[in-house]
């Protein structure tokens, strides 16, 4: 049965926790997610603990690794070790071709539903804002399937129907490394998003496939030029799940003031991300990494979007995130903050959840 909801229930605009999930060969989702196996960061009890409500929930393919039997943990750590100095600039991998993409993701995309299926109504995939809004309301996870980079999808987008129709409700053209729909940016500090060319004509034409389904197009990962080329194409809002303020901490992934005005006009959003290597002056990752400084982006964020134009996109179990949070039951530490550091009642509720309702309401429709 499902929980009693959370007083300030927690939406979050991206996770990674299908990626985990997958990673292990996980058939046993009981277990591992809703009895909660305490890897990560998420699962159903931390999270339940830590008052999160829903959120996009992330496919994502990864790129066949040069040593396959690699601890996933291990390439964690050569990558926390390749940003650790005051420079880096890790290359990006290899396009991946249709058929290398598909398979995983569709893999991906059906551990979410079996989680659904067995979890005897304590999770739903939500389709519609009204359908977000009843499960917080009840205390059941609502979840979003989310497609993180659009390798998946072919050139005449049948697929992207069929997705739509199971359930696909939000998808970024890219997740860094190159596509055939557009270009995203390298994981480099210091470095402007300003990268290199933006979308492809396939680009283009899946920002209008997305209008016509009234799908969500999220803009993190993509390169500055194909951001203004979403912004040219797109009538929705636009819409960054997981990247903070480039002014604050000048990687390519983090939006310039110019994005976040245009985003602003649109009537859009920008998650938070928790990636301390995003929210970091000096660009590291590192858990030893104050709330304070989560607390200056969102603050940047708020003057430049206003305070309907700012949620959270934790990016948990995909990133090096603060230890004073540390997986999904430590949220009300960061609430606290959030409430210490002067937000009021109000504006702690649009963070939380009531803003990511509201910008997929206006994109999806009722």
């Amino acid at each position: 049965m499902p929980n009693a909801p959370a007083a300030l229930p927690i939406f979050d605009g991206h996770n990674d926790v299908l990626l985990r999930l997958i990673r292990k060969g996980v058939a046993d989702v009981e277990t591992h997610f809703l009895d909660g196996d305490g890897e990560g960061h998420l699962d159903l009890p931390r999270m339940q603990a830590g008052g999160f409500g829903g959120g996009l929930f992330a496919v994502f393919v990864p790129s066949p690794s040069s040593d396959p039997d690699a601890d996933p943990s291990d390439r964690k750590a050569k990558r926390r070790e390749a940003m650790s100095g005051e420079s880096y600039d890790l290359p990006l991998p290899a396009p991946l071709s249709l058929g290398e993409a598909q398979p995983t993701a569709l893999a991906m995309a059906g551990i979410l539903f079996k989680i659904e299926r067995a979890s005897g109504g304590r999770v739903k995939v939500c389709r519609t804002a009204a359908e977000i809004r009843d499960c917080l309301a009840k205390g059941v996870l609502a979840t979003v399937l989310h497609f993180e980079g659009a390798e998946a999808i072919d050139p005449e987008f049948r697929s992207l129907e069929v997705l739509y129709q199971s359930g696909l409700r939000s998808i970024g053209p890219v997740w860094s490394r190159p596509t055939a729909f557009g270009h995203g940016v390298p994981f480099r500090f210091p470095g402007s998003p300003d990268t290199g060319d933006g979308l492809t004509d396939l680009g283009r034409d899946l920002v209008r496939h997305c209008n016509r389904l009234r799908m969500m197009i999220d803009l993190s990962h993509l390169n500055e030029k194909g951001f203004w080329d979403v912004a040219e194409l797109s009538d929705a809002p636009l819409v960054a799940s997981h990247s903070n303020a480039h002014a604050l901490c000048a990687t390519t992934r983090n939006l310039t003031d110019d994005q976040l005005k245009a985003i602003r006009d649109s009537k859009g959003l920008a998650g938070v991300n928790f990636a301390t290597s995003f929210l970091r002056a000096d660009g590291q990752m590192t858990a030893d990494t104050g709330l304070d400084v989560m607390l200056q982006h969102m603050d940047h964020l708020i003057e430049r979007l206003g305070e309907d134009g700012v949620a959270l996109g934790s990016d948990f179990d995909g990133a090096t995130i603060p230890s004073e949070i540390k997986d999904a039951a430590g949220l009300p530490n960061l609430v606290a903050a959030m409430r210490a550091h002067g937000y009021g009642e109000p504006l702690m509720r649009k963070l939380c959840w009531e803003n990511w309702v509201g910008v997929l309401e206006r994109t999806w429709g009722g």
